[in-house]
């Protein structure tokens, strides 16, 4: 019997780094990262820095936002992780992330206008208003929103956090 190919979505400002590798790819049991920010995909050594840890059995692209829309649009029957550098990146691909099994909220650094911060999250998840909206939409669309820092830390679910938001 063949398995069906899953889809997750992280945002994560650091994209690619040492917890994606060594917990979020085996306990998801990804096998194609790719990684969505228009500076790094531009830049050929920063691509070359962030892809050179990358072991080489995931398949590993760092594209712009308008080429992960037409990179999603092919189905690769590979399970894949969608990692975002910003929350925004979901609004702008919120039409190719609608079959995702569910969307995790990482790091998310302390930016200009993001007054939202999870309660107890030590300063690491802040949000915009913008953010807050995009984020709205897309739970109100069924899909499943959390934060969570490592695979076996606790989460908390977007209808919690959004509750503490005044």
């Amino acid at each position: 019997m063949k398995s069906i190919a899953k889809f997750h979505v992280r945002v994560d400002d650091r994209l690619i780094h040492g917890q994606t590798l060594v917990a979020w790819c085996p306990t998801l049991k990804i096998q194609e990262i790719i990684a969505v920010d228009d500076a790094i995909a531009q830049n050929p050594v920063l691509k070359s820095i962030m892809t050179m840890s990358v072991p080489k059995n995931y398949q590993t692209s760092i594209v712009t936002v308008n080429e992960a829309k037409e990179l999603l649009k092919e189905e690769s029957g590979k399970n894949r992780l969608l990692i975002l550098k910003s929350a925004s990146h979901l609004q702008e691909l919120k039409e190719e992330i609608t079959g995702c099994d569910e969307i995790i909220l990482g790091n998310l650094a302390k930016r200009e206008n993001t007054p939202y911060n999870l309660p107890g999250a030590a300063g690491m998840f802040y949000l915009s208003d913008e953010d807050v909206n995009t984020i709205d939409q897309i739970v109100s669309a069924g899909i499943q929103v959390t934060f969570q820092q490592m695979p076996n830390s606790a989460f908390t679910k977007w209808e919690t956090f959004r509750k503490s938001i005044k």
